[in-house]
């Protein structure tokens, strides 16, 4: 075995929180950008015979986010999924949890067509299918996923306007669409405003709401302002991250090449 993955192992294994985790310890794995441990954790909660679209949604943006950082940052992303030894298996294994989770939440529509939970869950999971197939393989498919979860999270806004996980995936979605889209099929899927987008996040970092619901709020603030090449909006909302989350390296990194970059251009 690499040296490499022999200490990535044992890093992800020292990160696993102690028997009985819970699903903050799974979320506070994640957004420490433990990625690989937050996926096997919330594995380790699943219960057979207990459905739990919480978990479920977690388990696959752990799996979605290890691949974006396996491959989202090369010039080529064909050559290096080509290239990568594990990334076969997990789009296999996201794909499944995809339809799992997909599974359970249509299952609880059937039985109660206005549950909030299941269609913000399904509209989420949705969502991070069209992200994988549009935002990291490229492929111009997974419409009927779009169209469910754009449906999907309507609901859920209609129902609790200040619904703040509801209100930053509705945000993706516009963006995606703005941002992946050319004009035509732009109009074909209702339209997306990246502007308006970047203000959606921004008023829902800025909405009361429990810690890991503001940390999403924040990541995707971060997020979306670097794909603006807002960086300093950016370097503001990464610095309140690494208050929150010091283990995060994604964001120690973005601070440190930032701050070196700008005490260059100072020279």
């Amino acid at each position: 075995m690499l040296p490499g993955l022999i200490f990535l192992l044992a890093a992800s294994v020292a990160a696993l929180p102690p028997d009985q985790p819970t699903l903050a310890d799974a979320q506070s794995l994640f957004y420490n950008a433990h990625y690989e441990a937050s996926a096997a954790l919330t594995l380790v909660r699943r219960s057979p015979d207990t459905p739990d679209l919480a978990n479920d949604e977690l388990r696959t943006s752990a799996l979605l986010f290890q691949l974006r950082a396996l491959i989202e940052d090369h010039g080529d992303r064909g050559q290096a999924l080509q290239k990568c030894s594990t990334c076969a298996n997990l789009i296999g294994e996201f794909f499944a949890e995809i339809h799992r989770g997909q599974d359970q939440a249509r299952a609880a529509l059937r039985s109660q067509p206005d549950d909030d939970a299941a269609l913000f869950f399904l509209g989420k999971m949705d969502l991070n299918y069209v992200w994988l197939q549009l935002g990291l393989l490229g492929r111009k498919t997974g419409w009927d996923e779009y169209w469910e979860a754009r449906r999907s999270l309507d609901a859920v806004l209609r129902h609790d306007p200040q619904h703040t996980r509801a209100r930053i995936a509705r945000a993706w979605i516009d963006y995606i669409v703005s941002t992946k889209m050319p004009w035509g099929t732009r109009w074909l899927l209702g339209g997306g405003d990246r502007k308006q987008a970047l203000a959606d996040v921004r008023n829902a970092a800025a909405m009361d709401a429990d810690f890991f619901t503001h940390a999403e709020a924040e990541f995707g603030l971060w997020d979306m302002c670097l794909r603006e090449h807002n960086l300093t909006e950016a370097t503001a909302a990464a610095r309140r991250l690494a208050h929150d989350f010091p283990d995060n390296q994604e964001v120690a990194t973005f601070l440190e090449t930032h701050q070196a970059g700008a005490q260059h251009r100072d020279r």
